[in-house]
């Protein structure tokens, strides 16, 4: 290896350190990339959003409700959903995902009671609806709660 031969690694060189305004010979010299006058072409232009004195229009739009930070996204799945799985195999929210009921659990999944179960399963979820669980422990399953 020689000193010729050295290059910065891949990825490395970033050009997001370019200097404006440093002459014809940058490309990028005199206005900097600004055009010529206005307001955008002076220091402490606008921030975004601002519309010349005019009420912006987000303000001019009414408040309404308000968001719970503390509400949790539950997925619900139907009982009669658990039918693909074998007889006296554990159902988990993971296995769920393997089998594509389930996308994306968010806060946690749900069994609810609507349909019909024909299989014997241990289920373990976040929860359960009253239906589902003695859906689940009529067949000799078990609904347990994670």
């Amino acid at each position: 290896m020689n000193l010729s031969e050295l290059r910065p690694a891949e990825g490395s060189k970033q050009s997001g350190n370019f200097r404006k305004g440093r002459g014809h010979g940058s490309g990028n010299g005199k206005t900097a990339g600004k055009g010529h006058k206005g307001q955008k072409a002076r220091s402490g232009a606008p921030r975004v959003g601002f519309e010349g004195g005019q009420t912006p229009f987000i303000r001019t739009l009414p408040k309404r409700g308000f968001t719970n930070r503390n509400t949790k996204e539950i997925v619900a799945i139907n009982v009669d959903r658990l039918n693909v799985f074998e007889d006296g195999s554990v159902v988990t929210i993971a296995t769920l995902i393997e089998t594509g009921i389930v996308k994306n659990p968010r806060d946690g999944v749900k069994i609810l009671g609507n349909g019909e179960l024909t299989k014997k399963l241990d289920v373990k979820v976040s929860a359960f609806s009253e239906s589902a669980a003695e859906k689940i422990k009529a067949l000799g399953g078990n609904a347990e709660v994670i």
